[in-house]
């Protein structure tokens, strides 16, 4: 069967040169005689996996020598407890939360388990359609940190962005747009990203954090989800999950041979621009998120008539694209056009729209 055109919001597609890579090595790592995935995670070989990868995504994203980086299990969703349990209790035992569509909601009631979490700007009252107003936030000098999710992976709204909380920590969810774009690590106090999207297997989660915001931990806090203990061993308390970690590390050395994440960026603005064109200039197909705030990872459409998604869906899996369904809570389309989908493969998509328009 050939290669599908994967429009999923993750588990995501990856670059097919890393799957490539990762086929030729499965058995084999370099001559070892072994996979990546029976080695030790103590061992010379692992270790070097580990390390080459933390140096290739410092390098990516310019990460100073004074934030740590974690290599976690559990994905993006513990990290709403986790994170909480590490920094609301460094201050009044309180943090702001602005909310702009499912994942910052859930990462809002999950915080709320630890400590006075608020809410402090919402877009829920437009139905999630764009980013609050800055001078609608209602931000406290005392908070612990702020919380934002910089893409909202369901509703596709994206912060363009990088909001100024004076001398509170700021934190993101970087889950769905981390790599697709250079970011100013120094804006932030910490960001996390689960790595089914632009980095690597589901399973994985990558924390960014200043190191001289670890040791804050609220009483009861189990060292294994300690933020200043597992950058004392170097994410290594318990076994990391290491496969998880050298897929990430080819999709690294991918990025680089690619020309970087400037280089990505350039490339996701077109085919971001490709797809919302084709939708702006329809009659048939709407997004009804405001222009500033629109994601260039997640783009979510509606058919003007819901009857005709399945004929929609049916005949896009006829061409050989994927995915395509929207979230079950938005309805509609979604169509993910992370790193590593090509340009093409946008065309594609864009060039059946208009001729299942032309024929609706």
């Amino acid at each position: 069967m050939s290669k599908v055109i994967n429009f999923s919001a993750g588990p995501a597609m990856l670059p097919p040169e890393v799957l490539r890579q990762a086929a030729d090595e499965m058995s084999d790592w370099h001559g070892t005689g072994q996979s990546v995935m029976e080695m030790s995670h103590r061992g010379k070989h692992y270790m070097a996996i580990h390390a080459t990868a933390e140096r290739d995504l410092r390098g990516l994203l310019a990460i100073p020598d004074d934030y740590a980086v974690l290599f976690l299990q559990g994905g993006a969703s513990l990290q709403f407890s986790v994170l909480p349990m590490n920094l609301i209790g460094r201050r009044s035992g309180a943090a702001d939360y602005v909310t702009t569509g499912d994942w910052s909601k859930k990462a809002l009631r999950e915080a709320r388990r630890y400590g006075q979490a608020r809410e402090a700007a919402s877009s829920e009252g437009t139905g999630f359609d764009r980013i609050p107003s800055p001078g609608d936030w209602q931000l406290n000098p005392d908070s612990g940190y702020v919380h934002i999710c910089s893409n909202e992976t369901i509703g596709g709204v994206e912060f363009n962005w990088i909001p100024d909380t004076k001398d509170v920590p700021l934190i993101a969810d970087m889950s769905s747009n981390i790599l697709s774009r250079p970011i100013d690590i120094r804006r932030f106090g910490a960001l996390y990203a689960g790595a089914q999207k632009n980095i690597g297997p589901a399973g994985l989660v990558i924390v960014i954090i200043r190191r001289d915001l670890l040791g804050h931990t609220l009483p009861g806090t189990p060292p294994i989800l300690d933020y200043a203990a597992l950058a004392e061993h170097d994410s290594m308390i318990n076994t990391p999950p290491t496969y998880s970690v050298y897929i990430a590390g080819l999709v690294f050395q991918w990025l680089l041979d690619q020309g970087g994440v400037a280089t990505m960026e350039d490339r996701n603005i077109a085919k971001a621009k490709l797809l919302y064109d084709c939708i702006d200039a329809s009659s048939l197909y709407r997004n009804r998120i405001a222009p500033e705030d629109r994601s260039r990872m997640n783009v979510p459409f509606q058919l003007a008539d819901p009857g005709l998604d399945e004929r929609f869906l049916a005949g896009a899996e006829a061409l050989g694209m994927v995915q395509l369904k929207g979230h079950r809570t938005a309805g509609g389309m979604r169509a993910s056009i992370y790193n590593a989908m090509p340009i093409e493969g946008v065309q594609t998509l864009v060039d059946y729209m208009c001729e299942f328009e032309r024929k609706a």
